[in-house]
């Protein structure tokens, strides 16, 4: 039986007060565990941008997009990560192509 995968793309937003040093290794962090589980297709570092609304009192976030292709599981477990990692704002994964 073959392996299914499908084409995601996640965006998380890190705590832009943080220091320069924590947010690019909050960045590494995810990008070994992406790659670890999944196949990079591209990662899209959008830096620092004012947010639309505050978020916990925040008026600024440190973006980053990254699109990947991997098993239907790895992205709840991206997701779980994301929610226990300190520095992270905010979170989101789509499925870009689904395998049919």
């Amino acid at each position: 039986m073959t392996n299914l995968v499908n084409k995601y793309e996640t965006i998380f937003i890190v705590d832009a007060s943080l220091e320069q040093e924590q947010i690019d290794a909050i960045v590494a962090k995810f990008q070994s565990l992406i790659e670890a589980n999944a196949k990079i297709d591209n990662i899209d570092v959008w830096g620092k941008k004012r947010l639309a609304y505050s978020i916990n009192y925040k008026t600024e976030g440190y973006y980053v997009m990254v699109e990947f292709t991997s098993e239907p599981a790895f992205p709840a477990e991206l997701d779980r990560i994301y929610g226990i990692t300190e520095g992270i704002l905010r979170s989101l994964i789509i499925v870009k192509e689904q395998y049919k």
